[in-house]
């Protein structure tokens, strides 16, 4: 769902980040002073600042910190003396890599940026590394993993560090030395009281909410807690708000926003986990960085898939060699929101567990599973913002969605832990999709608010989906495109196989199916099935004796090689724009077969929706909410349609497997999806109409099919489609679908009146308009180009008509199309005969222009 998410989940450039081992799962260790730490009111500086006059000598311990500190020992020794907090950094820390993580424990009211602003949402990740300096100073660097080289006996070595010195941030001095001078004290409390990008919101972040300074009077430390391997801050902190306007209406006046964040600075594996480099043929999301050595006559782009480390106990290594399921070091644990609805935890837990089934492919069992976080009294340190552990976050929001970002690793990829987020109007958002996908086939739907089981296992669905993000798994798109389409109708195959290979489709539910055909229930969901086994498989499971990550890459070649022997197992990418077997919300091999079924499905729900949407002593608003998501997925079903025309197969492959990485749609395929789109959009779909639910919701149904068609042909009369088209004519000859037989085909259907001299109706009449309108756009904007300021024109795009054949075709074609509109502007009604003399004109001015 999406998923899609926040700035620190990226799509296939931007990855994830790493899980640091072990090490997490050691208990917090005990203070040393029985005191508690209290929220205390700190000074007001605005940012941290070196002190002014004479710097001071480094202390001994007892002269720096006296008998009535409140001490916490953990990654960093803090010590809370008055109103300051003095940080203890060992030596063996110094220049270690650390990961801070910042997220808003209590969000400010009013303050959302689409779906960002909720409490447990993350504003900020940084690397950092603590580094000892000159005259008793200590440097915080902010690290970026970007060019690297990592042989240092080599002259590239000094040449790519010497272009890459890492920015200092802040600086502190030396204040004294640790009991046993192996460490170092420094004063982090200005710092933390004041504002920076290391701790605090990532500058894009805050541009979005539209934060302006920080306020010290009204901010505050509130705690500064250490554990073995991390160090947790938290902090209020009230900013100023500027001014916000938008279109229409009134600007919004400043304020202020008070807030409460939690940064945690955790520390990196000494030795980065092994890493697993990316492979397009599987779905992982990625990181990486230029390696300046892997090429020896050039550069590489190294890339490597976000993961967690799971690997086997060292007394277990002999049974995993030899096959048999162990259980790994560290498990991948999520703990449940406590403010979670108590009658969903279930469901989200078992949407959690399910994955079980597919780590075992991968050799593990029990490396995955939900619980729910412990109690105040069952444990008192933890903390839903501490970086150590991932979880399920519930959040009171109107936003219908849920998404799945992780943090991991930069050098290696690991994943260190996730905050999925579960937002409450997810539940909405089920209700509408699974009424207008399921209901004909599920009488469980036929209402507007489900039962609690049947919303339960949607939520469980939603649960795994979001879960397959955080364990580094990208969309496959083209998983539902390797089932053939009758066979979502076969009872005893949707049982074995699903409705799709791959729950990180948006598959979504079988809408293929048809009553009679005796599918309902489960067999209608989603499910974690062959493809996201076989991905956690290779991205998880040991590849035996491989000890680095180039001896790795032969071997999981080949798993590919023979895995895709089976088209079930193909990836197809959420990032492609022409692949129609890679699209959201379909089912299939074939989208007209399907859209074709789908529309029989909402032909079957329109005239029982006033009956299936009423609720007592409530009015329309459901009607109307349904009824535009029956409109919504009609347009899918188009849009799915639309995208064969034109459309280009992509399938990645290594020099080691044969046939073509890229081929163009068959021109039978596309012939197809033009007619089913002159018989099911352009011919006006007047199943759409319902007067009764019109007269209750006050819509129009001219604007509604409009809407329709003009969606779909502004997608077919596009310089882009137009172009590919023209292309593979270049590229393939003859046998392909072109530009002329697109224009040919499309005129034949819409303008049809034309041969029959008959009149036309409204809607027509505004399908025609429209056609005329993204005509003269294709040749129009080279006149455009031709008057516009010189020092403005730039070089021609990939979708400037003129850059091709695309405007010589739609001027000839429009000159065609202008004489035949004249010879039958005598016929039909008088609007008929109005509509046609009006458009001639149109072409007639557009071709004529100077």
């Amino acid at each position: 769902m999406h998923l899609k998410s926040k700035f620190v989940l990226a799509a296939i450039c931007a990855g994830s980040v790493l899980a640091a081992g072990p090490a997490f799962s050691q208990k917090k260790k005990k203070k040393k002073d029985a005191k508690q730490t209290t929220s205390t009111a700190a000074p007001q500086p605005q940012a941290h600042r070196p002190p002014q006059g004479k710097k001071s000598e480094p202390k001994k311990f007892d002269e720096l910190i006296n008998d009535k500190a409140v001490a916490d020992t953990g990654l960093f020794n803090i010590y809370k003396q008055e109103d300051r907090y003095f940080f203890e950094i060992p030596d063996t820390l110094l220049n270690r890599d650390m990961i801070v993580v910042s997220r808003l424990s209590k969000s400010a009211a009013g303050m959302r940026a689409g779906m960002m602003g909720f409490a447990g949402d993350e504003i900020n990740e940084n690397m950092i590394r603590f580094e000892k300096g000159p005259n008793d100073k200590v440097f915080l660097r902010n690290i970026s993993v970007s060019d690297v080289s990592k042989d240092s006996t080599q002259p590239m070595y000094w040449s790519v560090m010497n272009s890459n010195i890492q920015p200092i941030v802040a600086s502190f001095d030396v204040k004294g030395y640790s009991k046993s001078k192996n460490g170092v004290i420094i004063d982090m409390t200005d710092y933390i009281s004041g504002d920076n990008d290391v701790l605090f919101f990532d500058g894009r972040v805050k541009g979005m909410f539209k934060l302006t300074g920080v306020q010290g009077d009204k901010s505050y430390i509130v705690d500064v807690k250490s554990f073995p391997m991390n160090t947790e801050i938290k902090t209020v902190k009230t900013y100023g708000k500027a001014p916000q306007s938008s279109p229409g209406a009134p600007p919004t006046p400043g304020g202020n926003a008070t807030v409460e964040i939690n940064s945690s600075i955790i520390l990196l594996p000494k030795v980065p986990m092994k890493p697993r480099y990316f492979d397009p043929r599987v779905g992982f999301f990625a990181t990486g960085y230029t390696d300046f050595d892997a090429d020896p006559q050039g550069i590489k782009r190294i890339t490597m898939i976000t993961r967690w480390r799971l690997e086997p106990k060292p007394e277990d290594m002999d049974k995993f060699r030899r096959g048999e399921l162990v259980e790994p070091i560290k498990p991948i644990v999520f703990y449940i929101d406590p403010a979670t609805p108590v009658k969903w935890r279930k469901y989200l837990i078992q949407g959690v567990n399910d994955w079980q089934a597919a780590f075992e492919q991968a050799g593990f069992k029990n490396a995955i599973y939900a619980r729910m976080a412990p109690t105040k009294e069952e444990d008192s340190t933890w903390s839903l913002e501490d970086a150590r552990f991932s979880a399920i976050v519930y959040k009171p929001s109107p936003i219908p969605n849920a998404s799945g970002p992780h943090v991991h690793d930069p050098r290696s990829g690991e994943i260190l832990e996730s905050h999925i987020n579960w937002y409450h109007n997810v539940m909405r958002l089920l209700r509408n999709w699974y009424f207008v996908q399921a209901s004909p086939n599920d009488e469980r739907a036929r209402k507007m608010e489900f039962d609690d089981e049947l919303m339960g296992e949607l939520i469980r669905f939603v649960s795994s989906h979001e879960v397959g993000h955080t364990l580094g798994l990208r969309h496959n798109f083209g998983s539902s495109s390797t089932y053939p389409v009758e066979k979502l109708r076969d009872k005893e195959w949707v049982k074995k196989y699903g409705h799709a290979a791959s729950i990180m489709d948006y598959a979504r539910f079988n809408y293929v199916a048809q009553p009679g055909d005796g599918i309902t229930g489960a067999d209608l969901y989603p499910r974690i099935n062959f493809y996201d086994k076989w991905a956690i498989e290779w991205g998880y499971k040991n590849v035996p004796g491989a000890n680095t990550a180039d001896e790795e890459t032969p071997i999981l070649n080949n798993w590919v090689i023979n895995r895709l022997k089976d088209k079930i197992y193909w990836f197809g990418t959420e990032m492609n724009p022409d692949d129609p077997r890679s699209q959201n919300e379909d089912l299939g091999d074939n989208a007209m077969i399907a859209s074709t079924y789908g529309i029989k499905n909402l032909q079957r729900i329109i005239p029982n929706l006033e009956a299936w949407t009423r609720t007592p002593n409530e009015g329309y608003s459901n009607l109307n909410e349904l009824y535009n998501e029956v409109i919504g997925q009609f347009n899918r079903y188009n849009g799915h349609v639309a995208k064969n025309i034109g459309g280009i197969y992509e399938t990645p492959k290594t020099v080691e497997q044969s046939g073509s990485v890229y081929e163009v749609v068959p021109k039978a395929k596309q012939k197809d999806a033009m007619a089913y789109l002159q018989k099911q959009l352009f011919t006006t779909p007047t199943w759409v109409i319902s007067t009764d639910i019109l007269s209750k919701t006050g819509g129009n149904a001219t604007d509604i099919v409009k809407k329709l068609q003009d969606a779909v042909l502004g997608r077919l009369l596009n310089a882009y489609t137009l172009t590919k088209l023209v292309n593979s004519e270049t590229n393939y000859g003859k046998g392909v679908y072109t530009a002329n037989d697109l224009l040919t085909d499309l005129k034949a259907g819409i303008w049809k009146e034309l041969r029959t001299r008959g009149s036309i109706d409204i809607y027509r009449r505004n399908l025609q308009k429209s056609y005329v309108d993204d005509l003269i756009k294709l040749f129009e904007d080279d006149k455009k180009k031709e008057n516009a300021n010189p020092m403005m024109r730039g070089g021609r795009s990939n979708n400037d008509p003129s850059a091709s054949d695309v405007a010589s075709l739609a001027r000839a074609h429009a000159v065609v199309l202008r004489n035949e509109i004249r010879a039958a502007s005598g016929s039909g009604d008088a609007l008929t005969r109005y509509h046609l003399q009006d458009l001639a004109n149109r072409l007639t001015v557009a071709l004529d222009a100077k």
